[in-house]
């Protein structure tokens, strides 16, 4: 009885939590969602400035607008492995095409969504820089294989306890997230996910560098639970793509430089002079061909003319 109330009150604060307001941010408007879906790839990274509740909490928290990260998959037909596609298709019932992300949400977990979902929000596209084609299905394939997997609250409080200055944290409150092998691995989170997917085929984040005695610099992986969404806005190795509503390129800027005279022609400083339009040049040729065309028929009717006119005088 005890462990059913529990379950229900959970379920409702998780509702309220993860509620998101009814209009829409006013922020989407500085977004072309259209565009952004046309030049999406396989295995970019989609960041979500989300309004929910739990949403302000993790802005709060990071000081980032960036709450939530998402992995665009493409459509079921882009996706090479067989059995991929497969298990992809056992969890959404997708046309062919139908652009698809993976993402993990509080309150379902890890799950497949239409791209379309997120039309009315504020996003980024963060591209890995350089990412084979290749690597890019295994880190399709390794988020595909999580989906199911459950949301780890945990890892969040812990996160939320790791921006405090470490020594001044109760031990008995100190995050189970620096332990080895910690966590449960049926649970995650967005961004844990996702940098644990790019690791799979060692594709950096924010790496850690370290000189050796001998001069050399290794690096190391992040531990990927502290990872959150805007270490991909904010790393050097994802390329940072943003699709406004109203691009510099949609405007036609050129059209708007200090051109002098549209007539004139310059070939080289100084060496100026008035071009004739093509149009004129074109009016002035057909002339041309008409006059000397009809010339002759012109003569010849003058001709003509003057017979029968003298014709006439004779007979009279």
């Amino acid at each position: 009885m005890g462990v059913g109330v529990l379950s229900r009150l959970s379920g409702m604060l998780t509702k309220w939590l993860t509620k998101e307001p009814e209009q829409p941010s006013e922020s989407v408007l500085l977004l072309n969602f259209d565009r952004l879906s046309y030049e999406l790839r396989p295995g970019d990274v989609i960041l979500v400035e989300g309004r929910s509740k739990v949403s302000e909490v993790i802005k709060m928290t990071t000081q980032n607008p960036w709450t939530h990260a998402a992995l665009y998959i493409g459509r079921l037909y882009e996706i090479e492995d067989e059995a991929v596609r497969n298990t992809v298709s056992r969890y959404i019932d997708a046309e062919p095409e139908q652009q698809l992300l993976v993402e993990t949400l509080l309150d379902q977990g890890t799950v497949v969504y239409p791209l379309e979902k997120y039309r009315h929000e504020h996003l980024r596209i963060c591209r890995p820089n350089g990412l084979s084609p290749k690597d890019a299905q295994k880190v399709i394939t390794y988020v595909i294989n999580r989906l199911g997997t459950t949301y780890d609250v945990r890892q969040i409080l812990d996160l939320g306890r790791f921006m405090f200055p470490y020594s001044i944290v109760p031990r008995r409150w100190r995050s189970s997230l620096f332990n080895h092998n910690a966590g449960d691995p049926t649970r995650t989170v967005c961004s844990t996910m996702l940098a644990q997917a790019f690791q799979s085929v060692r594709f950096p984040l924010l790496p850690l560098a370290e000189r050796t005695d001998h001069g050399k610099v290794h690096i190391y992986q992040r531990n990927p639970r502290l990872v959150t969404p805007r270490d991909f806005d904010y790393s050097p190795y994802f390329d940072i793509i943003k699709y406004p509503l109203f691009g510099l390129d949609d405007l036609a800027v050129y059209r708007h430089l200090p051109w002098g005279d549209k007539d004139v022609v310059c070939n080289d400083a100084g060496d100026c002079f008035r071009e004739i339009p093509e149009q004129v040049l074109e009016d002035n040729t057909h002339e041309a061909e008409t006059t000397s065309t009809e010339k002759p028929q012109m003569e010849d009717s003058v001709k003509s003319l003057h017979s029968v006119k003298t014709a006439k005088g004779e007979t009279s």
